[in-house]
């Protein structure tokens, strides 16, 4: 599969609109992974210094307070890609003045930065479901990569193509318009983190089935979770009347288990990686740049922290 031709089919004007109009709270289901990816870092030995998180608000707030006791004394900043939904993360994080007060006579507990960290400074960026919502993951990756210190990792999480499987194929059977973009697996996203510079990636993915009492909760999840952003999509807003039938036939012909309770599909793939030390390949005349060679030089023997 060629770069082009890679998932996820997105309209990027949708993908804008939609970072700028996405509820400014974190879905159940995003939260139930970032606390599975919490899970995962007890595999991982470095233990930052500073560390982000991207888009803190859509991925857990809840993960956010976790994380700054996991790594008490560590610098922690906030990235968000909209004015609103940092005011949003700053008034859940930032303490009153008289907690502020608290921790200076007492000691202890970490603060959170809202302005952007240095690049190369960062070594752990966390990222709960963002990529797949990304119009370009490449150029995302890209960013990340940047931020990174050498020896820093990135933990991130993402839907997979398996998701929604039942609705997609719903919408196939009835001749409509895709029923949500293409996903990208977790191969792919492997061979991307690669591409951008990222060394070692270990890639997992599970299957979290959810179950729903009424077609309405069902199709109310999907909303919370995101929207449809494939080119291809349904070009005009629906009424009523097609809603009714959409409900009808998630309740017809969508599987039930043994409670008779609608079940559906997610695909969560989790990965984390590392940024390498840039290697140069000299020749008579190369051209090394002075990021670079700042990174090539600290630390020769190498971090004794590995991801």
């Amino acid at each position: 599969m060629s770069p082009n031709e890679r998932p996820p089919t997105l309209d990027p004007i949708a993908v804008e609109r939609w970072h700028r109009m996405a509820p400014g709270v974190t879905p159940w289901l995003h939260a139930e992974v970032a606390q599975r990816m919490l899970d995962r870092l007890q595999w991982i030995k470095l233990q930052p210094a500073v560390w982000a998180h991207w888009g803190a608000v859509r991925g857990g707030l809840q993960v956010h307070a976790a994380l700054l006791k996991q790594y008490a004394g560590s610098q922690s900043f906030v990235i968000e890609s909209s004015e609103r939904r940092k005011a949003l993360a700053r008034e859940a994080l930032v303490p009153p003045w008289w907690k502020k007060m608290g921790r200076r006579w007492f000691g202890g507990g970490s603060v959170t930065h809202f302005a952007p960290p240095v690049p190369g400074s960062v070594d752990m960026l966390w990222a709960n479901m963002a990529l797949h919502e990304a119009a370009d993951p490449q150029a995302l990756l890209g960013m990340w990569h940047r931020l990174l210190a050498v020896d820093g990792f990135v933990m991130f999480s993402s839907l997979g193509p398996d998701t929604a499987r039942e609705v997609r194929d719903l919408y196939e059977a009835l001749g409509w318009p895709p029923a949500g973009h293409q996903l990208t697996d977790m191969h792919d996203w492997g061979d991307m983190l690669v591409q951008t510079g990222f060394a070692e990636p270990v890639m997992d993915m599970e299957r979290i089935t959810l179950t729903y009492e009424t077609p309405a909760r069902l199709l109310q999840e999907l909303t919370e979770l995101g929207r449809n952003f494939h080119p291809q999509r349904f070009g005009a807003l629906r009424g009523r009347q097609w809603k009714a039938k959409l409900e009808q036939l998630i309740s017809e012909r969508l599987p039930r288990g043994p409670d008779g309770r609608l079940s559906l599909t997610f695909e969560v793939i989790y990965g984390h990686a590392l940024k390498a030390r840039p290697k140069v390949k000299m020749s008579a005349l190369s051209a090394v740049s002075v990021e670079d060679m700042r990174r090539m030089l600290q630390d020769p023997r190498g971090s004794s922290g590995k991801a």
